[in-house]
């Protein structure tokens, strides 16, 4: 019996039959659906190692197979390979660069197919920062210590920055004025803080710039998002 599984959903048989025929022979087994409502129950009830997605699908669209299993933590870990016809159909609903899935333009070779995999396999295995890492940068700005509740650049204990989801424009603005904690960490308080220690703690700014820069993205699909389901 297979021990991975791939699933293929696109409602053009010759996409779906083409993309079996392309992959290297192993130990695998390929699903297929022909609509974005069968692939979501195909994602739901089987243990995947890998799903390519058309974006444009009936009765359930690509994105909204993509939003559903984006807000599953378990499912969102499962390698993704977007296709389209359009790029731009997909860049509408999710901003560039591409980070924790690969985009594959349709029509494609056997090259880009498994190029298009092995790019998904990567990016599946990125560490995703949770929405309140934006209270990181508060503790930063209010001076508490950077690693009290802080996990691998995530917040272990989800405070009051929960909020600053629902108002985008609050948490851009947390995020994109870090200048007051950098002034706080390269002025010495009264109290004698060494130059070994100011530069440790500089050093712990760089790295939180980058996963506030990180966030800044992930904020940025989270807004677009919002505006397309209120619409």
């Amino acid at each position: 019996m297979a021990s991975n599984k791939i699933l293929v959903i696109d409602d053009t048989t010759v996409v779906r039959v083409k993309v079996r025929e392309m992959l290297p022979p192993g130990n695998f087994e390929v699903l297929e659906a022909k609509d974005g409502l069968e692939g979501l129950n195909f994602i739901l009830q089987e243990k995947l190692s890998l799903i390519m997605l058309d974006f444009l699908l009936p009765k359930m669209s690509g994105w909204e197979v993509f939003q559903k299993v984006q807000a599953d933590p378990e499912l969102r870990k499962i390698p993704l390979v977007i296709m389209s016809g359009r790029k731009e159909e997909v860049t509408e609903k999710i901003t560039e660069p591409f980070e924790y899935f690969e985009f594959l333009g349709k029509p494609f070779d056997q090259k880009q197919l498994i190029s298009a995999i092995k790019l998904a396999m990567t990016k599946a295995k990125q560490p995703r920062p949770e929405l309140v890492s934006v209270a990181v940068e508060i503790a930063v700005k209010n001076g508490t210590s950077i690693n009290s509740g802080v996990t691998n650049g995530t917040v272990a204990a989800p405070t009051a920055a929960n909020t600053a989801i629902a108002t985008p424009s609050a948490a851009n603005t947390a995020i994109t004025t870090p200048s007051a904690a950098n002034t706080a960490i390269t002025t010495p308080s009264a109290g004698g803080v060494s130059d070994t220690e100011i530069n440790a703690l500089n050093e712990k700014i760089v790295k939180m710039q980058a996963e506030i820069d990180s966030l800044k993205k992930q904020l940025t699909q989270v807004v677009t998002f919002i505006k397309q389901k209120i619409k």
